[in-house]
C-alpha cells in the first residue's frame, strides 16, 4: 500500500502543483473564500467524489467512502483562507488580488488535501471505512473557522473517531515533517484597550490628562503579570503590536488606542490572568487621573495531540519518509483553531517542510515574501493519505 500510494503521490505532483499555484493566484480572506470552495468542490466532482455537504457558508465537507464505510470513519482537514498582505514574490503564481496573499501556506494544505483526496479516491476499493475531507474557512480571523465548522455538524453523520491536520512549516527543510506529542500550541487572546485621559498642548502637561504617559506605564507594568505571575513551566507571552495616540510633537491626545495579543497553555492561568490584566490596567489607569476600556476577546484554546495517536503517526512518517526526515517538535506559543477539533476528538497536527535555502526560500509565514519549495507537496498529498488508510486498518 505504501508503494502504490508514493507512486500515486509522483504521478499527481504537477497536478498538486497547479492546484496550488491556482489557488495561490487567487486568494480569499477568512470568510470569504467563495471562489476557493468552488474550485475544491469542482475538483472534487471531476475525481467523482459527489459526497459534499457545504458547511460554514464558505466550508466543505466531502466523504470517500471505502468498502464497509460504516466500519471506522477518520477525518482530514485543511484550511482555505489568506492574509491581507501585499505580495512581493515576483513569481508567475503571484497573487492577482492586491493585498490579499496566501503567506500562511493554505494554498498548500488545500491543495495537498485535494491531492490526498484522488489518492484515496484510487484506492477506496483497497481499504475499510470512510475519510472525512474539511476544507475549512476562516483559520486566520476569530471566532476561528473550525469552531464553526463543528457549530455546523461538520464532525457529524458520519462522526470521525480522529483527525488529522498538516501545517508548512518553513523552518523544517523540505522532505521533511515534524510531530510533537501532547501540548503543542497556545491559546490566543486579542486585547483591544483604550485609555482616556484630556487632551492639550504638549508645552502645558499639567493641564492635560496623558494617556500617552498612562499607557506606556500600563503596558510596562502588564508585562509583570508574565514575568512575575506566570506559574512556573507554564509558556506564556503578552505582546502589544499596534498603538495609536493621534497627537502630534506638540499635542498630548485625549486617548490611546492598544491592541495586543496573550498567549499560554493552561486554561486556569489563562482565566487568572485575564482577571489581573483588567485589575491592573484599571488600577494604574484611574491613578493616573484617566479611564480604560479593556476588552478581551477570547479566541482559540490551546492545541494538545493525542499522545497515542501522535506516536503512531510519527512512526508511520518514519516508515513512509525514514527516520532521518522526522524532526521532533518543542512547544511552540503560535496558535491554530485546529485546536477546537482537538477538544473533541482524537487529533494530530503536524508540520510539512517546505524550506529549501538552494533555492532562496528561507522566509516566514506571514510575510509578504513567503513561499515553498513545491517538492513538498508531493510529501503532503501522499502522506496524508497514508496516515488516513493506516489509521483505517489498523485496529
Amino acid at each position: 500500500m505504501k508503494a502504490k500510494i508514493q507512486a500515486l503521490a509522483k504521478n499527481i505532483k504537477s497536478e498538486v502543483i497547479t492546484n496550488r499555484r491556482h489557488l495561490h493566484q487567487n486568494p480569499e480572506l477568512s470568510f470569504q473564500e467563495y471562489n476557493t470552495v468552488k474550485f475544491v468542490s469542482e475538483k472534487l466532482q471531476e475525481m467523482g467524489i459527489d459526497l459534499q455537504e457545504s458547511k460554514a457558508e464558505t466550508g466543505l465537507v466531502a466523504l470517500i467512502k471505502g468498502k464497509n464505510p460504516d466500519k471506522k470513519v477518520i477525518a482530514l482537514r485543511a484550511d482555505m483562507d489568506a492574509l491581507p498582505i501585499i505580495e512581493q514574490n515576483e513569481v508567475d503564481y503571484k497573487s492577482q488580488n492586491e493585498g490579499v496573499m496566501h503567506a500562511c501556506g493554505h494554498d498548500v494544505h488545500t491543495a495537498s488535501l485535494l491531492g490526498a483526496a484522488k489518492i484515496l479516491n484510487e484506492l477506496k476499493e483497497e481499504f475499510e471505512g470512510t475519510v472525512k475531507l474539511i476544507f475549512q474557512p476562516g483559520e486566520e480571523q476569530l471566532p476561528g473557522g473550525a469552531s464553526l465548522m463543528i457549530k455546523d455538524g461538520a464532525l457529524q453523520n458520519p462522526n470521525p473517531e480522529a483527525i488529522i491536520g498538516q501545517h508548512v512549516m518553513p523552518l523544517i527543510p523540505v522532505g521533511k515533517v515534524g510531530f510533537r506529542a501532547g501540548m503543542y500550541m497556545a491559546s490566543c487572546d486579542e486585547l483591544h484597550i483604550t485609555v482616556k485621559g484630556k487632551g492639550g498642548h504638549g508645552a502645558l502637561p499639567e493641564l492635560t490628562i496623558d494617556p500617552i504617559v498612562i499607557s506606556a506605564n500600563m503596558i510596562v507594568s502588564l508585562q509583570q503579570i508574565v514575568s512575575r505571575g506566570a506559574p512556573p513551566k507554564i509558556p506564556c507571552v503578552l505582546t502589544f503590536g499596534d498603538i495609536h495616540g493621534h497627537g502630534a510633537t506638540n499635542v498630548i491626545p485625549d486617548e490611546v488606542k492598544i491592541q495586543g495579543t496573550f498567549r499560554t497553555m493552561n486554561e486556569e492561568w489563562r482565566a487568572e490572568a485575564h482577571e489581573r490584566m483588567v485589575k491592573m490596567a484599571t488600577g494604574i489607569v484611574e491613578g493616573m487621573g484617566g479611564t480604560v476600556e479593556f476588552e478581551i476577546r477570547k479566541g482559540y484554546p490551546y492545541l494538545e495531540n493525542d499522545e497515542q495517536l501522535t506516536h503512531k503517526n510519527r512512526a508511520r512518517a518514519v516508515d513512509y519518509l525514514g527516520e532521518e526526515n522526522i524532526v521532533d517538535l518543542d512547544i511552540w506559543l503560535g496558535a491554530e483553531d485546529f485546536s477546537y477539533y482537538t477538544q473533541e476528538m482524537k487529533a494530530c497536527f503536524y508540520r510539512l517542510g517546505t524550506r529549501n535555502e538552494s533555492k532562496g526560500i528561507v522566509s516566514a509565514v506571514h510575510t509578504p515574501t513567503f513561499d515553498i519549495d513545491e517538492d513538498a507537496l508531493e510529501i503532503g498529498a501522499g502522506f496524508m493519505a497514508y496516515l488516513a488508510i493506516q489509521e483505517l486498518t489498523e485496529n
